[in-house]
């Protein structure tokens, strides 16, 4: 399910509201730091020399867009073809959509869903900063369960080295994470994964107290997925995850 155009909607989002959306990659393929085998936009395309919008192109539709809208939208959310914030003028992008928000949608916020590969980028790391609302996820708090679930393409990365990059928010964020089990690729087999286990949630919350996110959202697959496996989590299940995490004061939001 690829999005053919810079700007996209508005459409109603479970968790956000009525969301226009940005696309900073390529509209005919996916381009991402992360691979995951539950992303709705399908598996990353190897491509020599993807062709990203320029920053006056996002500025010029943008603009034209919220000229035309007869509703204002709630939020304007870059998400899109892959990872945004590895767009090289994120930041410059942002100021510009900063600008046009203040112009004709104030009341509404500027939000980014990201991976949290490129907070390591001091210009990424601003032009989040600006944002109101920075969506980052961790699907796992064990390494070998995050690659297997998130696909890095830097086959390096790891929970620590997110939560690190994480933490430079103090706690100013929403941590978004996935719940699934099913059956996924493991170089030339397969391997099971659960993230709802005993050990995985132990993990988890001990990920969770470090960066003490202001806001938590926990969802579950909702469209088809590239790794047609995949199960999904009772809503039970995901109130009961949420549960401990609401006792101890986090604001927590369940999409099931």
């Amino acid at each position: 399910m690829l999005f053919d155009t810079i700007i996209y909607g508005p459409i109603h989002s479970r968790r956000l509201g009525v969301s226009l959306g940005v696309n900073l990659m390529p509209t005919n393929h996916k381009l991402c730091s992360f691979d995951c085998v539950y992303c709705e936009i399908g598996w990353n395309t190897p491509i020599s020399h993807p062709r990203l919008p320029s920053r006056q192109e996002v500025a010029a539709e943008l603009e034209r867009a919220l000229k035309q809208l007869e509703q204002q939208p709630d939020v304007i959310t870059f998400s899109g073809n892959g990872e945004p914030t590895m767009h090289p003028e994120f930041e410059g992008i942002i100021a510009d959509t900063c600008a046009l928000r203040d112009r004709y949608c104030p009341n509404a916020k500027v939000s980014v869903l990201s991976n949290s590969t490129q907070v390591v980028r001091e210009d990424v790391f601003r032009a989040l900063e600006r944002c109101d609302n920075r969506i980052m996820k961790l699907d796992s708090g064990i390494d070998r369960t995050m690659r297997l679930i998130d696909r890095p393409v830097n086959e390096s990365l790891t929970v620590g080295s997110i939560i690190e990059r994480l933490q430079r928010f103090h706690g100013d964020f929403t941590l978004q994470t996935c719940f699934l089990r099913g059956i996924v690729p493991d170089g030339d087999g397969q391997a099971h994964i659960d993230n709802t286990t005993d050990e995985e949630l132990t993990a988890w919350y001990k990920a969770v107290d470090v960066l003490r996110p202001k806001q938590i959202m926990i969802y579950v697959i909702d469209r088809k997925t590239p790794c047609e496996t995949l199960e999904k989590i009772p809503r039970e299940k995901m109130e009961e995850i949420a549960t401990p995490l609401r006792e101890k004061g986090y604001e927590v939001i369940v999409s099931a």
